[in-house]
């Protein structure tokens, strides 16, 4: 019913269809059926009586609890789970008066479904009930009868979570006191509804077998039996002893039921579990109900101790021992050799069987609790029980497991100290348990290094030490000397064990590391007594219940005093023994033993050099160092310790034995180089020193070895020991301190850094341990103070600085070699350990060493990457010690101080390369970060403030900006100028480095950003300052022509996120904004671009601009900072706002004087405002114009020395220049714009200052590096360009407004002057110069004027009159004067700027038409004498093409075919592609205005030089996949879209936004025109080209051309009214005329070829000339040639005979 799919809706008003059911059967019946149980018996559970009446439920129950309450009689789990959790809401949010009345319905609810299969229910029931009990309190009293077996049944759920909720459900009913009351007051119905579960249940009467698969039957009917028998057992915890007596009566017929023991041998583990839980609270709560039925519990409890369950285990053994405390016959009910102990043996024997921590701590109260009758014969009993555990320690399981082999140890040593404390004074059995036990035990271990590491000889050491402390405090003599016998037996048996695993030349050295360890835990006994106090809590196991058995804390034992009397006799009271003081009957066999075995262990050394028995000795020595043991090592000998040493050495020697040791025998053994690890000698000599009296006779010693005897080596061991044992260290304290180990260790310092490392590495080996040594002494601190003295801790550092100093000498190789990386390595450990002491003075120069050498780049310091990465780790430990200092001594830091002012310095210094920048920005920024972590916030504010500039310094830095940024703003006419101010000569191979503005700015910057990522506040609006010069230097950047050098720069502030975006959120845009004003005010120029380039980027809104510019007036008297900052704000204001400026600047234009027509705030300044309003077509006042126009005529009246007519403009002043230059763009703009008429005086007056000043602009050439004069040369050139596009696009409607003349007048005088004086200029220009750009300033003039030199006439290209310019042996049939301009013009289409290239092609496009005539002339000249005539086009173009191809194959050779390559605008390749495809233009218009027979002559030639070839193949290289053209990306449905083939290119000068589109368009015209005007020589390269070249050519021809030139050539067809004669406009044309021609010559008589079968041939177009000898036919030549060559003969086709 509860379907995943179906839509369930709360309330929803259709029943499912069995609550229909049960409607239709209350409508017949009158009453409701109850929901009746699967159970048989007839207990009140079973069957639950059905409720009375439909309409009674209505009286009680509310609407939406009815709804709940049939949810829940629902088998669908999700329906149930969630209306039970849809209960419990109800249950908390209704009032408590709602909720009672579904009191009679719940305990029939709950008892069904808290046994519900899925557990998430019985988990969403127990919460839910608990919201019940908290809702009705004391109202449930009536019904806990019918809950309370189930809810405690719920209380044991297998399902954790569900016991949980069902125990917090019982708690929130009754507290901890009241609970025993409350099971009390309801045990009968408990006791009946379990037995019943346990005895009568079976799963098909549980669950339905119909509906319920077997599966889930039985998994239900297995959880109700175990939740049952717990349930029995919290019963009878819970309940009070006077409640227990009652219900005997029903555990005895629950006892007498043979279906409750079988559940001891279920097959489930959770059955058994509870089942043995069960015995063992019996056994406690109804002892004597147990003892009646002994026959029954005893095999069934000591017959399954064999049950290897993890589930099970616990709970088995706790029965066993409530079983054998409880039912003293026990045994008498089973047979205890046959049954019980070879089950128990095997069980030990397989170490527990994974169990070992479970069943081991049991073992020892069973065996306490075995009847003697049991165990006779003890001998033999306890034998096989002790082997048996033993055994148990060599299974895989307890190997692998360090807490399972300690448990199988532990036990081991416990049931043998009981044994022995059983049994003392039985030899037998004393002999039994230490001669075939303890000792074979311990002799297995010292083999086995696997058990060493467990607690096993401390266990040894624990019980030794329980039998020395019994032996001493014992009264009674006889057990005293049972013991001490006991004690000396062991240890006879032990030394021979130890001696004879040390008595070996080639010992094993797990043994040997064995005996050691054996030993050492012996010497010291306290530490071996901590483990007792755990092992106490094993054995008192009434006391201390198993965790799996919280439920019986409450439980009393009856007979709890006999095991508490036990215990107390089994462990004697240790504490007496808790000193460090031997036993004697301990000390003085140990003595004996570690003197045998040193003086062994040193035979083994003196002969045979043997380094275990060393090692062996070095252990013996740490653990019993005294002076009888080093006595007996010197033996007899009584050799002296050196003749050098002195008087108070050798007496010191003489009276210590150690000392005598040390010289004698020690050092020798230090100084073997073979011997790589010496550290157990060093522990040797530290036992040596430990003999010594006093700090001062160890120090002698120590000072004494250091000068001479010790080598580097030995001196770290010493030392790195000291520092790892507070012991050792009090030992060499003073000679730690003292002066001859600093002296040492500072030459030490002073010869490994001055040294060459190769030298020293030859000689000697142990060069990183020296380095080691350093370290060491640097960052080992004990209680805050250095290992040495301060001094020489100073001294040693002084020295690692002056070598890093001076590393920037060497190269990357000697560094690579040299000491740096031990120095970093020695500085790192120094600073990051130095945590509570304070830097050295000198550490903080060396920090700041560090810090410059990571700062800078590697070109610089010469180190290699990984030395740079070392450095780096080092300075930032060194940093970050610095502020995590506890005290203030960071602020007086010198280190900050000088690494701020030297990074000011970097920064200001301009050396500074794009890389060395991303280098110290880098560094700068993990300093920071360190920085940030101070908990000082004032300290990040003091540092940027250091690094910050003051205003001169800023000031200084942008005069120093080289002044080129000008360029673009002048030219655009954003800024104007009437002063000079720089060379155009910069070259971008000038800058090598960056200026020091745009590094201070990206500096400051980076700095900003990560202080106020703390949100640091800044002082003196230096956060303001930063960013406006940061935005100086970007606008910088931006206004030049973008060098490599600056595009590298810009990126690198981009990954840097060093950007404006990232810094205006920080700061105030209003601070920001009045502080770019104040500048552009004061200062103009950059400023000025800044704030138009804020509002252009919408990073500031023009209304937050236009407070600053509310009062116009203010901008008057102009300066050039006023005048800037109006002309970078008028795009952006509106119309009023420019009328408001417009109307300050006209009345100022009149009755100027000529000076003041010069200046800024004079007609210069003033014109110039007006030129920027302009220039956005704000003025669009006809009259005002003129009238301004009217101005500039009066003032050429009064002051005509101040226009610049035909004139030098070397005696020109820069003011001077500046006023020409608004004049003549003034008119330029009046001509665009002004709609009104001019008169005819006017039209004089701006036609003749044009021609005027283009003759100014001629004479003066070579001023055009003079940045003024370059202006002049444009701004004249576009006047002359703006008045050609004028004329050039005048229609008849237009003419009617000009005056009479003047249309002729253009033509005939002004525009022949303006190009008689330009086309000069270009060759001229050109001449001086191969390699132009067009964005560089230099070549600013060459866009306009090459723009106005493509409205030149054919006419007036004609009339040149250009110097002769031709070349020798050159094939041509051109008059000179047309060869001329061909060889002038035609190279120019290599020429590198664009702008060039375009002009000479538009002029020579005028020309070709023209140029086949003179080849037409000369045709017969070109006969059939030869085999295949050909004819060059014009050898000017052919000789360029061939140049142009040799580029082209650099550029695009390596390229497949139909890859497409995207050439990147104003590139080099773009003008050598570009002048190629203008090449391939000319030559195929050329081609198109060429008569069919010399086309049929030149396209042989273009045969033979393959030319047409290549192009088609570089042309598939450029050609869009998708020529669509640009604007139709809104494609217009029915209509074609326009590709480059339909729409006709452009080619303009000016206009560079459709650059990217330049030469895919061009390639796709010069494509049409292959295919228009040579069809057949495409077809032929197409047919002849490879498969997958042929298909990208058909593929892309068929989808964009094809259809285009099919549409034109029928288009010509159909609208061609002319005869045939003439008509050669196309490839159908031309097949209509060449079939027109044939049939002609076959009237007038003449015979077909027989090759071909035509008159006319139909490539060349010549007659059948070649006739045969012998035959008389004729052929054509072309023919003729390809029958020889394909047929391999020479005879004639006709009549095969040689042809002569």
């Amino acid at each position: 019913m509860g379907g995943k799919n179906k839509q369930r809706t709360k309330g929803n008003l259709r029943p499912s269809n069995s609550g229909r059911a049960a409607e239709l059967l209350a409508k017949e019946q009158g009453t409701v059926p109850g929901f009746i149980g699967f159970g048989t018996s007839h207990s009140d559970l079973g069957y639950v009586p059905a409720i009375q009446g439909a309409e009674e439920i209505d009286s009680l129950v509310d609407s939406d609890f009815r709804m709940v309450l049939r949810k829940l009689s629902k088998k669908d789990v999700t329906t149930k789970l969630k209306a039970m959790q849809e209960f419990g809401t109800m249950c908390t949010e209704r009032d408590t008066e709602t909720v009672k009345g579904v009191l009679p319905y719940w305990p029939r609810i709950f008892c069904k479904i808290s046994l519900d299969h899925d557990r998430r229910v019985r988990e969403a029931t127990q919460q839910a009930f608990e919201k019940l009990i908290l809702k009705v309190k004391k109202q449930l009293a009536p019904y806990l009868k019918s809950l309370m077996g189930y809810w405690l049944m719920a209380q044991c759920d297998t399902y954790t979570p569900a016991a949980f909720a069902a125990k917090d459900a019982f708690e929130a009913a009754f507290p901890p006191s009241k609970q025993p009351e409350a099971i009390a007051f309801c045990k009968d119905e408990i006791t009946s509804v379990l037995q019943d579960h346990l005895i009568k249940e079976t799963p098909d009467t549980l669950s339905d077998p119909q509906t319920v698969p077997e599966e889930e039957r039985e998994a239900k009917f297995y959880r109700v039996v175990t939740c049952s028998l717990l349930a029995l057992k919290k019963l009878l915890c819970l309940l009070p002893d006077n409640e227990l007596h009652s219900l005997e009566e029903k555990f005895k017929s629950l006892l007498s039921q043979n279906k409750f023991w079988k559940y001891g041998k279920h097959s489930v583990p959770q059955i058994r579990s509870a089942y043995f839980e069960l015995v063992s609270a019996l056994c406690q709560r109804i002892p004597q109900l147990m003892k009646e039925e002994a026959s029954k519990v005893s095999p069934s409890v000591l017959l399954s101790i064999d049950d290897s369950d993890p589930i099970v285990c616990p709970a088995l053994w706790e029965a066993v021992l409530y079983t054998l405390t409880t039912i003293e016959d026990c045994w008498l009910h089973v047979n205890a050799k046959k049954s019980v102990f070879p089950k128990l043996s095997a069980v030990i024997r397989e170490g527990g069987r994974g169990l070992a921590t479970v069943i081991y701590p049991y073992l020892l109260p069973f065996i306490s609790k075995l009847p003697q009758s049991i165990t006779d014969p003890k001998l033999d009993f306890f034998k096989n029980f002790l082997t048996s555990l033993v055994a148990g320690l060599s299974t895989e399981k307890t190997k692998t497991s360090s807490s399972e082999s300690s448990a199988v140890i532990s036990a081991f040593f416990e049931c043998l100290r009981f044994i022995m404390q059983q049994n003392l004074g039985e030899e037998e059995i004393e002999q039994m348990l230490v001669n075939d036990q303890l000792i074979p035990f311990i002799d297995a271990v010292l083999k086995d290094p696997g058990l060493q590491h467990g607690q096993l000889f401390n266990h040894l050491a624990e019980t030794l030490s329980s039998w020395e402390a019994k032996a001493d405090m014992e009264k009674d003599e006889k057990t005293a000397r049972n013991l001490e016998n006991v004690l000396i037996r062991f240890w006879e048996r032990l030394s021979e064990i130890c001696i004879s695993k040390i008595n070996e030349p080639e010992a094993n050295a797990e043994s040997v590391l064995g005996v050691s360890n054996l030993l050492q835990v012996l010497q010291k006994p306290k530490s071996s007594l901590k483990s007792n106090k755990k092992k106490n809590g094993k054995v008192r196991f009434l006391d201390e219940t198993p965790e799996s058995n919280k439920e019986s804390e409450k439980c009393v034992s009856s007979e709890g005093e006999n095991i508490e009397g036990w215990e107390l006799s089994t462990e004697p009271s240790l504490t007496h023994n808790s000193s460090d003081f031997l036993s004697p009957l301990r000390k003085k066999p140990l003595e004996v033993l570690v003197c045998k075995l040193a003086e062994m262990s040193l035979n083994y050394v003196n002969e045979q050099k043997s380094e275990q028995h060393l090692r062996f000795l070095s252990t013996l020595l740490d653990s019993f160092s005294s002076s009888q043991v080093f006595k007996m090592l010197l033996g007899d000998e009584k050799q002296s310790i050196g003749q050098a040493k002195p008087p108070e050495i050798a007496k010191l020697a003489q009276k210590n034995p150690a000392v005598q040791f040390l010289y004698q025998k020690l050092i020798g053994w230090l100084n073997e180089d073979q011997r790589k690890d010496s550290g157990f000698l060093v522990d040797i000599l530290y036992s040596a020193l430990g003999c010594c009296d006093n700090d001062m006779e160890r120090k002698k010693v120590l000072d004494d070895l250091t000068k001479v005897d010790l080598k580097w080596n030995s001196l770290l061991k010493i030392i790195e020991k000291a520092c790892s044992s507070s012991d050792k260290h009090a030992l060499v304290t003073p000679w730690l301190k003292g002066d001859i180990l600093g002296e040492k260790l500072v030459d030490l310092a002073d010869r490994l850094c001055n040294k060459d490392l190769k030298s020293r590495v030859s000689s000697e080996s142990h060069f990183p341990e020296r380095w080691t040594l350093l370290s060491l002494v640097l960052s080992q601190h004990v209680e805050n103070d250095y290992l040495i003295g301060d001094v020489y801790v100073e001294r040693i550092i002084v020295k690692l600085h002056e070598t890093l100093f001076k590393t920037k000498k060497l190269s990357e190789a000697e560094n690579s070699d040299s000491s740096v990386s031990f120095i970093c390595d020695v500085a790192y450990n120094y600073f990051s350990s130095a945590k509570g002491c304070l830097l050295m003075p000198s550490s903080e120069d060396l920090l700041l060493t560090l810090f410059q050498l990571c700062a800078q780049s590697k070109e610089k310091t010469h180190m290699p990457d990984f030395l740079i990465f070392k450095l780096k780790n080092t300075w930032l430990s060194g940093v970050n010690l610095l502020v995590h200092q506890t005290d203030s001594t960071y602020k007086e830091s010198t280190f900050l101080h000088l690494s701020a002012l030297w990074l000011k310095n970097q920064v200001q210094a301009s050396s500074l390369d794009i890389n060395s920048l991303q280098v110290l920005l880098s560094a700068v920024d993990d300093l920071l970060n360190t920085l940030l972590e101070s908990e000082d916030s004032y300290l990040m504010g003091v540092y940027i403030g250091s690094v910050m500039p003051n205003n001169s310094e800023w000031e200084k830095m942008r005069q120093s900006l080289p002044m080129q940024w000008l360029h673009r703003p002048l030219l655009e006419g954003r800024l104007s100028l009437n002063y000079e101010c720089f060379k155009t000569d910069f070259k971008e191979q000038d800058i090598k480095t960056l200026p020091s503005h745009l590094c201070t700015s990206a500096l400051l910057s980076k700095m900003v950003l990560i202080a106020l990522r703390k949100k640091i506040v800044l002082e003196n609006n230096e956060l303001e300052k930063i960013i406006a010069e940061l935005l100086y230097s970007l606008q910088w950047c931006e206004e030049l022509d973008n060098p490599v050098f600056l595009t590298g720069f810009c990126e690198m502030l981009q990954k840097m996120n060093i950007t404006y975006d990232n810094l205006r959120v920080l700061c105030n845009t209003s601070g920001l904004l009045q502080l770019l004003f104040n500048r552009s005010r004061e200062h103009g120029t950059l400023w000025s671009l800044i704030i138009a380039k804020l509002i252009l980027s919408r990073s500031i809104s023009s209304d937050e601009v236009k407070p600053h510019y509310k009062r116009k007036e203010g901008f008057f008297p102009l300066t050039e900072g006023n005048l800037h900052t109006i002309q970078s704000l008028c795009p952006f204001l509106s119309k009023e706002e420019k009328k408001e400026f417009s109307a300050q600047c006209i009345p100022a234009l009149f009755a100027w004087t000529k000076k003041d027509l010069c200046s800024t705030n004079g007609g210069f300044g003033h014109l110039a405002i007006l030129n920027s309003c302009l220039q956005t077509r704000s003025i669009d006042d006809g009259e005002l114009l003129h009238g301004i126009l009217k101005i500039i005529i009066s003032w050429k009246k009064e002051h005509e020395d101040i226009f610049l007519f035909s004139c030098n403009l070397s005696e020109a002043s820069p003011e001077v220049l500046g006023v020409n230059i608004e004049i003549i763009r003034f008119l330029s703009l009046f001509l665009k714009y002004c709609s009104s008429p001019l008169a005819e005086s006017e039209w004089d007056f701006i036609m003749c200052s044009m021609l005027a000043w283009l003759e100014t602009t001629s004479e003066n050439q070579a001023l055009y590096s003079v940045p003024l004069v370059q202006l002049f040369a444009c701004v004249s050139c576009d006047l002359a360009c703006d008045l050609s596009a004028f004329f050039d696009s005048t229609t008849l409607d237009t003419i009617g407004s000009l005056p009479v003349n003047l249309i002729s007048e253009w033509k005939e005088f002004f525009s022949q002057g303006i190009h008689s004086l330009l086309l000069p200029i270009l060759v001229t220009v050109t001449g001086e110069n191969k390699d132009m750009s067009e964005t560089s300033f230099q070549n600013a003039m060459l866009k306009p004027m090459c723009e106005t030199l493509t409205y030149i006439s054919k006419e007036q290209l004609l009339s040149h009159k250009l110097s002769a310019r031709l070349v020798a042996d050159q094939k041509t049939n051109l008059p000179e004067y047309l060869q001329t301009l061909l060889n002038t013009l035609a190279p120019l289409l290599l020429f590198r700027a664009r702008p060039v290239q375009i002009a000479v092609y538009h002029m020579l496009y005028k020309l070709m038409p023209e140029l086949p005539q003179y080849d037409q002339d000369n045709l017969k000249s070109y006969g059939d004498e030869e085999e295949e005539p050909a004819l060059s086009p014009p050898a000017a173009l052919m000789s360029l093409l061939s140049t142009q191809e040799d580029l082209l194959e650099n550029v695009l050779g390596c390229i497949p075919v139909g890859q497409i390559v995207t050439i990147k605008p104003l590139s080099e390749d773009f003008c050598y592609v570009l002048g190629y495809l203008l090449t391939w233009k000319l030559i195929l218009t050329f081609f198109k205005a060429a008569s069919s027979q010399l086309r049929a002559l030149y396209s042989m030639y273009l045969r033979k030089t393959k030319s047409l070839n290549k192009l088609l193949y570089h042309l598939f290289r450029l050609m869009p996949e998708n020529p669509t053209y640009g604007e139709t990306a809104i494609e217009v449905p029915n209509k074609d879209p326009k590709t480059f083939f339909t729409e006709e290119l452009q080619l303009s000068i000016r206009e560079t936004a459709t650059l990217p589109y330049h030469i895919p368009h061009l390639a796709c015209s010069v494509y049409h025109m292959t295919l228009k005007d040579l069809p057949a020589m495409v077809r032929l390269w197409w047919n002849s080209s490879e498969k997958r070249v042929f298909n990208i050519v058909d593929r892309f021809t068929s989808k964009y051309v094809s259809n285009v030139l099919s549409f034109q050539e029928i288009s010509s067809v159909q609208t061609s009214t002319q005869l045939f004669n003439g008509m050669t406009n196309g490839s159908i044309m031309e097949g209509l005329a060449l079939w027109k021609n044939n049939v002609d010559k076959r009237f007038e008589g003449v015979e077909d070829c027989m090759i071909c079968f035509s008159v006319i041939h139909g490539f060349n177009y010549s007659l059948p000339k070649k006739a045969c000898r012998t035959c008389k036919k004729k052929f054509h030549s072309a023919c003729l040639y390809k029958w020889f060559t394909s047929s391999n003969k020479s005879t004639c086709p006709l009549c095969r005979e040689t042809f002569f």
